[in-house]
Order: structure tokens, then C-alpha cells, then sequence
């Protein structure tokens, strides 16, 4: 195309120009794209955080009465040193993947919240042996790695344990035992068991998941009539 000619001329400055708006273009649309991804990272981060906290956990009354008001008598809650695991320190983990994936099915607990699964102490009660023996699997699955974020058995100090503990953590540990193994109602309320040790009260429930709370042989503790 001959640029001296007037047609040219007009042409070649349209051409400078389309460029020039094209860069421009891609230019703002990746700085746009790049505070969305960091708005989207921060307000994604916070929402993690608040659906965290003890307030979002307690905001439904199933949990406020129910399993709430156990950990406010846990030394999880009170205790010398003042250090308090809220419910997202045992129950959510810290890494990003098990986190997501914990999140989503944790979603299923608002279908089940609708519902009135559990939104009387009786319902709760029925179902606290299979909520209790979900969550148990799910610790011992991953080596109670909630409890290991601060529970340190390498920092133990067995000098000021008890000697049943200094025992019990030996033994464990020799074995390859994990926490939930035996600190199964250090929170919550252990489900409700029958007058035989060892059997639960609820059809179904299998007699290990109460773990070294539970004698291999079941043992009567009500007398027998005469």
C-alpha cells in the first residue's frame, strides 16, 4: 500500500491505532484479572476463617445446646495455661486440600439441619454414637493430626505426668496407637452405653469404637436377682 497517498496514510495510522487499543486492552484486562484474583483469594480466605470460628460453629441451636455446651466444661475451653481449641482446631483441617474437602462435606450438615435431624436433645442423643464414630474414624484415619498441631508426643515431659498416663503414652505409642484410640470423650460426651460395658445402647454400632474405654469382654455391673 502506497503510505503516501492520503488512503495510505489514513490506513497505516488506523493500523498504529488498533494495535496501540489492542495492547491497551490486554494490558488492563490483565491487571483487572489479577486484583479479581486477589480480591477472590482474600474474601475466599476470609470466609474459610469465619466458617471457622466458634460463633459460626455454635450458630445453629443443635450445636449451641448440645455439644457446645460439653466443651464449655473441656479443659479445651478452660484451663491453667489459657490456651482454647475452638471447634475448627479438632474438626477442620489446616491444609488447604483437606480443608476444601472437608468444607464440602461438612455442606451436607445443612441439609441435614433443615431437616431437624437433630434439632431436639432426644434426636441428638440418637444419633450422637454414629456422629461420634464418623468423627473417630476420620481422626484415627489421618493419625489424629488435629490433636498432633499441638500435642507434641517428642515434647513430652512424663515427669509431670501421672504414671497411669506415663503408662498408657508408652504403650501407645510403642504400639502405634493414636490419640482418638484413647481420648475418645475428653470433649464430647461418650454415647450412651447399656448396662453391659462395651454394648452400645444403639442397634448397629460396633463395640471398638469405644476403643481402650472398653474391656475386650463384657462385664455385667447390675447385680443379678437372686
Amino acid at each position: 500500500m502506497d503510505t503516501d497517498s492520503p488512503v495510505g496514510a489514513s490506513a497505516s495510522v488506523r493500523q498504529v491505532k488498533n494495535r496501540r487499543e489492542r495492547k491497551r486492552f490486554l494490558s488492563l484486562s490483565v491487571i483487572a484479572a489479577f486484583v479479581f484474583g486477589i480480591l477472590f483469594v482474600s474474601l475466599f480466605n476470609m470466609a474459610m476463617d469465619w466458617t471457622n470460628t466458634e460463633e459460626f460453629c455454635i450458630g445453629c441451636h443443635e450445636m449451641k445446646e448440645n455439644t457446645y455446651r460439653e466443651y464449655q466444661d473441656s479443659a479445651h475451653f478452660t484451663n491453667r495455661s489459657g490456651v482454647r481449641a475452638v471447634c475448627g482446631d479438632c474438626h477442620v483441617p489446616k491444609e488447604f486440600f483437606p480443608k476444601i474437602a472437608r468444607k464440602l462435606k461438612a455442606a451436607t450438615e445443612l441439609w441435614h439441619s433443615i431437616r431437624g435431624t437433630i434439632d431436639t436433645p432426644e434426636k441428638f442423643e440418637e444419633r450422637r454414637a454414629q456422629m461420634a464414630q464418623n468423627e473417630w474414624r476420620r481422626m484415627k484415619a489421618n493419625d489424629s493430626k488435629a490433636c498432633r498441631n499441638c500435642h507434641d508426643a517428642n515434647s513430652f515431659d512424663y515427669s509431670s505426668q501421672r504414671n497411669r498416663a506415663v503408662d498408657r503414652h508408652q504403650e501407645g505409642l510403642s504400639k502405634g496407637e493414636t490419640c482418638i484410640d484413647c481420648h475418645q470423650g475428653i470433649v464430647h460426651q461418650m454415647p450412651q452405653i447399656d448396662q453391659v460395658t462395651g454394648m452400645a445402647d444403639l442397634p448397629g454400632i460396633a463395640s471398638e469404637i469405644f476403643g481402650a474405654h472398653v474391656p475386650k469382654t463384657p462385664v455385667r455391673t447390675e447385680k443379678t436377682a437372686e
